[in-house]
């Protein structure tokens, strides 16, 4: 077997250490996104009505990212494919990476279900929850829950262009997987120039991804800023014992969950964490997994995954390995029980982990993300109150911090340990990696 290692597409080996001119912190983009937050926050609490019209500049930031996780996604998964030689290899791949995603996924439902119960979140609540809805509207999405059927059938696409315009993730992989196995079964003479075709668009699109990531510290500068200047101080008083029993089980659940399955695969998670500081930075300022897609394509395979993993995994992993959104709505779903006294036994509890099993797959394709999944969930059990969704829909933002950034470290470790299983991991890559950012903090003023 050879041991020559490719550079990924779109991505060239980095100059040593020795050559490699001093650094300024003032360069650096986790640090100029952690100076956007400061600011953000600043200006939201001195100026919220100013803050509020800031929205504007994330916005401008996620929509920019968004046109082109689409087509990366393809691009990404189209190219694993061909690349993997043949279906069984991608097959194989494919069916770790589902048994994780369930196993994972249920444990952090689990999690959040368990830590809602022991914390009490939304006890003694039910004076601020009045007075909430009092003033109070329902979001768009409440009410609407979307069945097990619906989620299956929107899974399939009706139009090859609509999938990519509506940006339906599913949808997407399904196309890349039926075109990749297309490619596969075309002679090599027509399929090698079609190859190379789409390994420099797939290059092009990580420029063009770089461009756009200079705006990342302004994009999230504008939605702390809003986050902070449009929800004020008294909903974050009111519901602060939630937002950070939230924070709390989140960071044990990567600690202890998540570290624990890195360390049965030889995995440092804080050295692993350490590797994508960065994408972790601009998930904090931003709220938004989407934000990070591209680059966690791109930034993985020098890790040692192999190419053809990372693109069919990770994307993947965005639609079914939702671990922040699922302890969220474990975790909601108590708060609602207990701010409105609505009694769930055992059983009921275990029912709706069951429904949330199925309803949490839909946060990838659903307008609104996790909190419009939610809020069909709720309406799906017939049991919790619809109208206790303002309440939390008001500290959502803030919520959605940790939700998108425990999605995007959960999905980077399934991707390691689901290459590590299939054997499409460079041990020696890894290595290299790390000593490189050893390097890199050596030189850092």
């Amino acid at each position: 077997m050879s041991t020559t290692v490719t550079t990924p597409a779109g991505l060239h080996p980095p100059p040593s250490s020795a050559a490699r001119p001093r650094p300024s912190i003032w360069k650096n983009l986790g640090f100029q996104i952690i100076v956007a937050m400061v600011l953000g926050a600043a200006v939201g609490f001195l100026f919220p009505s100013f803050a509020a019209q800031l929205k504007i500049l994330g916005d401008i930031f996620l929509r920019l990212i968004k046109t082109a996780v689409a087509p990366l996604v393809f691009l990404c998964v189209v190219v694993g494919v061909t690349s993997a030689g043949d279906f069984k290899r991608v097959g194989k791949v494919g069916l770790i990476a589902m048994l994780y995603f369930e196993i994972v996924s249920t444990l952090a439902l689990a999690a959040g279900l368990l830590a809602g119960n022991l914390l009490g979140v939304g006890q003694g609540m039910a004076e601020t929850t009045k007075a909430t809805l009092a003033h109070g509207k329902a979001p768009t999405g409440a009410g609407a829950p979307h069945s097990t059927l619906d989620f299956i059938l929107n899974v399939f696409p009706d139009n090859f262009i609509g999938a990519f315009a509506r940006g339906e993730l599913l949808q997407v992989l399904v196309i890349a997987l039926i075109f990749g196995a297309a490619l596969l079964h075309l002679p090599p003479e027509k399929r090698q120039p079609i190859e190379r075709g789409l390994n420099t668009i797939s290059d092009a699109f990580f420029e063009f991804i770089h461009l756009i990531m200079w705006c990342a510290p302004l994009g999230t500068f504008g939605a702390v800023a809003f986050a902070v200047g449009s929800s004020g101080t008294s909903v974050l008083l009111s519901l602060i014992y939630l937002v950070l029993s939230f924070y709390a089980v989140v960071i044990a659940f990567i600690v202890v969950v998540l570290g624990a399955i890195s360390a049965l695969f030889k995995i440092n998670l804080f050295r692993f964490l350490a590797f994508i500081k960065e994408e972790i930075f601009i998930v904090l300022g931003t709220a938004s997994s989407e934000s990070v897609l591209p680059r966690l394509l791109e930034k993985l395979p020098t890790y040692g995954c192999s190419r053809q993993s990372v693109g069919l995994v990770l994307p993947t992993g965005y639609a079914f390995n939702l671990d922040g959104t699922s302890i969220y709505m474990s975790m909601g779903v108590i708060f609602l029980a207990n701010a409105y006294h609505v009694p769930l036994d055992l059983g009921q509890q275990l029912g709706i982990l069951a429904v949330m099993l199925l309803t949490s797959k839909g946060a990838a394709t659903v307008s609104g993300g996790s909190f419009v999944v939610f809020a069909a969930t709720v309406a799906a059990t017939g049991v919790l109150p619809l109208e206790g969704l303002p309440i939390l829909f008001g500290v959502y933002r803030f919520m959605s911090i940790a939700i998108a950034t425990t999605n995007v470290i959960g999905n980077s470790v399934a991707t390691v340990v689901t290459a590590k299983l299939a054997g499409e991991f460079d041990p020696r890559m890894a290595e290299e990696a790390m000593a490189r950012l050893r390097a890199e903090r050596a030189v850092s003023p």
